[in-house]
């Protein structure tokens, strides 16, 4: 991944979710993780970097857990003609099923999008 593909992707996440306090971003050690213009992003938009240990896996498994599921439930069952075909159907199955309806275990069966939601509601409640 190129430097302006990660910091496009922040960007819309920030412009998505408008975070209203400070947000940790988890990356590895990749280079364009650790440009000059991730830290001044990350700097004016009010986030905090993480990175994972040089050669550790296990920091960034939940990230490594995602992307095996997208490969085994998405890319490898399709075979797309153009690299524009891939990125709307990638942006679908993120969109469209991973967060709003995709069951995970780790979350009471409930989608990310649920699970967020109710933890909102719980405190509010307190």
């Amino acid at each position: 991944m190129t430097k302006d593909i990660v910091l496009n992707a922040l960007l819309m996440a920030v412009w998505r979710r408008n975070p209203q306090k400070q947000v940790l971003v988890h990356s590895d050690q990749g280079s364009q993780y650790t440009s000059h213009e991730w830290q001044s992003f990350l700097k004016s938009h009010g986030l905090e970097g993480s990175m994972s240990r040089r050669g550790n896996c296990h920091d960034n498994a939940v990230a490594e857990s995602f992307f095996q599921l997208l490969k085994r439930e998405r890319i490898k069952k399709k075979i797309y003609g153009m690299r524009e075909e891939a990125r709307s159907d990638i942006f679908d199955y993120i969109e469209m099923f991973y967060n709003s309806k995709r069951r995970h275990g780790s979350s009471d069966q409930m989608s990310p999008t649920e699970y967020e939601n109710q933890y909102y509601q719980r405190l509010g409640s307190v």
